[in-house]
């Protein structure tokens, strides 16, 4: 069952849901999505190698960075986190600005939380 939340954006309600399913599919704690200056959208989950740990929001960051993006206009993630950590705005923040939004979204795709990066 996916919950919707009243007045998010459509290209909003987008990252969430492709957050939502990242998670799903690949059975990892966290989903995350973002979206460039130009609309693309990336879409990430945890990494957790021997050699390699990233939250699914810092790795959607590293694949829009490695992709060219030079801006970000919004970020999602879906975690049972209430919100997104220090390290995750961060990222965000780097490439997208202060005020780059970050959604945080349940499992079921319910944003709880929208903060800017800053």
């Amino acid at each position: 069952m996916t919950t919707e939340t009243p007045g998010l954006d459509p290209e909003d309600r987008k990252i969430v849901t492709l957050a939502r399913s990242a998670r799903a599919r690949n059975g990892v704690p966290e989903g995350a999505a973002v979206r460039d200056e130009t609309g693309r959208t990336y879409v990430a989950g945890t990494v957790a190698l021997d050699s390699l740990k990233l939250s699914a929001l810092r790795t959607a960051v590293a694949m829009a960075v490695a992709s060219g993006a030079k801006s970000l206009e919004a970020a999602a993630v879906v975690t049972e986190a209430g919100s997104a950590s220090d390290e995750d705005r961060a990222a965000v923040r780097d490439l997208g600005g202060a005020e780059t939004p970050v959604l945080v979204a349940a499992p079921d795709g319910t944003v709880r939380a929208a903060v800017s990066a800053g």
